[in-house]
């Protein structure tokens, strides 16, 4: 039986593919991968096919196993910070990426634009959640969100007296401050 990959176009027999070191190490990686992403997976790889040539097991297998850990983790490195990185990141990312195959510089060297995208949309997360907590403190609306509660207010008091009125500084003591020298208009 021979199989074609959509992504490499390897065309192979199963049992080739299992004898192979790299194309077993490939498909063993890839059945490790949850598999909402599965597909899109075999698609993003296919982005590293290089023109004329089909993409080698044991590159598949490489570039899997580089994934595989950043999404069983659900986090990502970059730019020298830790960013989330759960499912629905990798599959709008690679979406994203495969929508714009075209302005691409094919064939893919490293996952550093996936990377980034997914460090975009961590980004995006982590400042829509810093609005709505200080919207929270403000009791303003955050974006796209519900209002926040309004602040507690301090239980009211008992009305504070009126201030009386201040009276005027005495003449003695006005006269005894500029003579003294502590008037510098005087001066």
């Amino acid at each position: 039986m021979k199989t074609t990959c959509p992504a490499c176009g390897a065309v192979a027999s199963l049992d080739v593919l299992l004898g192979n070191e790299g194309a077993r190490e490939a498909v063993m990686t890839a059945l490790a991968i949850p598999a909402p992403l599965g597909k899109l997976l075999v698609q993003y790889l296919g982005l590293f096919r290089p023109a004329q040539r089909q993409l080698s097991f044991d590159r598949v297998a490489n570039l899997l196993r580089e994934l595989l850990p950043m999404i069983a983790e659900a986090k990502i490195e970059r730019g020298g910070r830790i960013w989330s990185a759960p499912q629905d990141y990798w599959v709008m990312a690679m979406t994203e990426m495969l929508a714009k195959r075209d302005a691409l510089t094919l064939p893919l060297k490293g996952h550093g634009y996936l990377l980034t995208i997914i460090a975009g949309f961590s980004e995006k997360a982590e400042a829509k959640k810093e609005a709505q907590i200080e919207a929270a403190r403000g009791g303003r609306t955050p974006v796209g969100g519900a209002p926040a509660p309004a602040p507690a207010q301090p239980a009211p008091t008992a009305p504070a007296a009126p201030a009386t009125p201040r009276k005027p500084m005495p003449a003695a003591v006005k006269q005894a401050l500029i003579k003294g020298g502590f008037n510098d208009a005087n001066q």
